[in-house]
């Protein structure tokens, strides 16, 4: 299950508006696998009453962002737009856009690009190639996970300044697999094995059967942008390896970087 954010704590003396939280949790409560859902899924899954969830659905509905057919709801185009307009990551999405291509290419694995936001990974780009090994349908764009699974979000792991490493390690850690790493000390030294080899090798713990390469991305002045990674079956990832793909990946992930201001 895709993990939500830590909620932000109010400012002082700005009130919350409730109304607006519970329109925020409904359309959060849509996600991969279940992107179409009926009034009551949605009632008992943000803990509204009937009458609350379709008043605010309805709502939502005539903004655009929501659409009603054959008695399901979905996320409608309204949020498409909304997403055009995010400016999280967008220079490292602009310049990564033109490299993920071919990276897919080259080694017929998923590419994602990743940033870190609020102790948590965001899948910021994806893209299958051409021709694939295997279908990988998770971490869509705009998806979060915590730091400790998959190749992207581990190479960010390991370079996080101490006090965003705490933040990381505190996060309600996701138990993906029986591979993932979800003890904090042993996931503290995971990342410090990971700033000290500048890359990473996540074998089972996202999806069992699958292995991620994952680098970083840093600017000129050696700041973390984010980082790259592919995902394929465990035996191509271990060729990649095998080959030095970890060298072209870290190639391709300087030259982002480098065109990144």
């Amino acid at each position: 299950m895709p993990q939500s954010p830590r909620k932000v704590p109010p400012r002082a003396g700005v009130p919350i508006v409730r109304a607006v939280e519970r329109s925020i949790a409904l359309l959060r409560a849509f996600r991969p696998g279940r992107t179409r859902q009926t009034l009551t899924e949605l009632a008992s899954t943000t803990a509204l009453d009937k009458n609350t969830t379709r008043r605010l659905l309805h709502t939502l509905e005539a903004g655009g962002l929501v659409e009603h057919q054959n008695g399901l709801y979905a996320l409608s185009y309204g949020l498409l737009e909304l997403f055009s307009a995010v400016d999280t990551g967008r220079p490292l999405r602009e310049i990564a856009g033109a490299v993920l291509p071919v990276i897919a290419a080259e080694t017929s694995a998923t590419a994602f690009l990743w940033v870190h936001k609020d102790g948590m990974a965001v899948c910021v780009e994806r893209v299958r190639p051409p021709q694939s090994l295997v279908e990988v349908t998770w971490s869509a764009v705009g998806s979060r996970t915590t730091l400790n699974s998959g190749g992207g979000p581990q190479a960010l792991l390991g370079h996080l300044p101490p006090a965003e490493l705490k933040r990381a390690l505190d996060q309600d850690l996701a138990r993906r697999t029986p591979f993932t790493i979800a003890d904090r000390e042993a996931l503290a030294a995971r990342a410090a094995e990971i700033a000290k080899d500048g890359h990473v090798l996540a074998v089972d713990d996202y999806v069992v059967g699958l292995s991620a390469l994952g680098v970083p991305v840093f600017d000129r002045h050696r700041q973390l942008l984010g980082a790259i990674s592919i995902s394929t079956l465990g035996d191509h990832a271990r060729q990649l390896v095998a080959s030095g793909y970890f060298a072209t990946l870290e190639s391709h992930a300087a030259e982002i970087g480098r065109r990144v201001f």
